[in-house]
């Protein structure tokens, strides 16, 4: 299919990001007052996000009339949700009925899967969870739906493949999941946006943890959300059972993907510096990840 024929099917208006990203360069004074990160912890996973959110100035501090909003959870495996390999379909639908009410006129959900696409989509709960919140699933199983960008200022990757989608969005949401992973140790919000390329194979044959950081450098969401609820602790990305689950009922929330993912590596129990990509992207002024000078927002339900 090709591309104008697949963005007429799903919908999609090609009201230019350029304008609504250079509006939010006009931060307001409560916006820069806002916390770096905040931390929610025992709650469901609704109610983290109700208040995660809150606390960084509400959903209509990212999303505004009209706009198109995609967003990006983990959906790359035909696993059930408690065996925590995939974003919590319960909140996917949050983020999507926030966004909604802060009047965004679409919400698209997608991810290049590993396992087979239309099975990990419904067998997540999270093509159920798009549908009742109101919001679009969309497929991320063909080339034909990416287009090479350049990443000007990677080291190793210098150019991939996004989806279309993201690019003609106005808002990106980025909504990993915490979990264990045999090649990378982690697999948090940067790891996550492997699943808006195509090309993705050739990053775990040259470098996997730069070619991370390198993506990092021209791909920075609007808001990242990371589901903690339920953590797969071992035997990652794709988990063998709930027994590598620990129910830690923990969200973070940061607009900074190198601040959000060195929150979650301490949450993990691990140093962020001994996560590669993550002591790369710091190193190359990516994001921040000394969490000691941050100003935290720690929340308990």
């Amino acid at each position: 299919m090709h591309r104008r024929t697949f963005l007429q099917t799903l919908g999609v208006t090609a009201s230019l990001a350029l304008s609504s990203r250079a509006d939010r360069l006009y931060a307001t004074e409560s916006t820069a007052a806002m916390p770096d990160l905040v931390a929610v912890k025992n709650g469901e996973p609704e109610a983290l996000f109700d208040r995660g959110i809150e606390a960084l100035g509400g959903m209509g501090r990212f999303v505004k009339k009209g706009q198109t909003v995609v967003v990006k959870p983990n959906i790359g495996w035909n696993a059930p949700p408690e065996r925590a390999a995939n974003t919590n379909p319960r909140l996917v639908r949050r983020i999507i009925e926030h966004c909604l009410q802060a009047g965004a006129k679409e919400v698209y959900v997608f991810d290049h899967t590993c396992d087979a696409w239309r099975d990990s989509y419904r067998n997540s709960g999270i093509e159920q969870a798009v549908k009742e919140a109101g919001g679009k699933i969309a497929p991320g199983h063909s080339e034909s739906y990416f287009q090479t960008v350049a990443i000007a200022k990677g080291r190793r990757l210098r150019e991939a493949k996004e989806h279309e989608l993201i690019l003609q969005s106005d808002v990106l949401i980025n909504a990993p999941v915490l979990k264990s992973h045999g090649g990378a140790k982690l697999t948090v919000a940067m790891k996550n946006l492997m699943g808006i390329v195509w090309d993705r194979g050739e990053w775990h044959s040259s470098n996997l943890h730069q070619c991370i950081a390198d993506f990092a450098t021209y791909r920075r969401p609007d808001l990242n959300v990371v589901d903690a609820y339920n953590v797969l602790q071992r035997h990652g990305p794709r988990g063998v059972s709930t027994a590598d689950v620990a129910n830690m009922r923990s969200q973070l929330l940061s607009t900074d993907l190198v601040t959000v993912d060195a929150a979650a590596a301490k949450l993990f129990g691990v140093d962020p510096d001994t996560v590669d990509y993550i002591r790369i992207a710091g190193e190359m002024g990516i994001g921040r990840k000394d969490l000691e000078n941050l100003q935290i927002q720690r929340i308990t339900l």
